[in-house]
């Protein structure tokens, strides 16, 4: 089941984000941040325990959004979670009137790319060695949801 993230969520999120990104992973300050954050929408899907979450960022009034950050536990990926985080992130970008959404994902990550092609995303531009330590590109998308229904 995939609900509004709340703040008592962080450690399930935290424990989800550090196995996922261990050596970029935000930390506990930021997400506890983006969680109270009036400008966004953090998702989480629930079953036997936090499985997933995902995060927008949407000003109001503001014709664009950007999504934050999707990852799944390890043990919950490739049962499609990934892609229904994504297309709630969407559908709410929707209900607050953008127009476009933003990304970023990591260059070598093709599963993650392949997934937000798969979903109207195509590739803007890159962000030479954005994550850190690691000298990863960072491969900036845009999904026009006037495009896509």
């Amino acid at each position: 089941m995939i609900r509004t993230a709340t703040p008592g969520d962080l450690a399930a999120i935290m424990a989800i984000e550090n196995a996922s990104f261990p050596t970029d992973a935000w930390p506990e300050y930021a997400m506890a941040a983006e969680l109270a954050s009036p400008h966004g929408r953090y998702i989480v899907d629930e079953e036997d325990g936090i499985r997933g979450y995902a995060g927008l960022r949407h000003l109001a009034g503001g014709a664009d959004s950007d999504v934050q950050t999707i990852a799944v536990a390890a043990e919950a990926r490739g049962q499609g979670l990934g892609r229904r985080l994504l297309r709630e992130l969407l559908e709410t970008a929707r209900e607050r009137n953008a127009r476009e959404v933003f990304l970023e994902v990591r260059a070598d990550n093709p599963v993650a790319q392949g997934l937000y092609e798969s979903e109207g995303f195509v590739e803007i531009g890159r962000r030479a060695r954005y994550y850190q330590p690691d000298d990863v590109d960072a491969v900036i998308m845009k999904c026009d949801l006037r495009r896509i229904a």
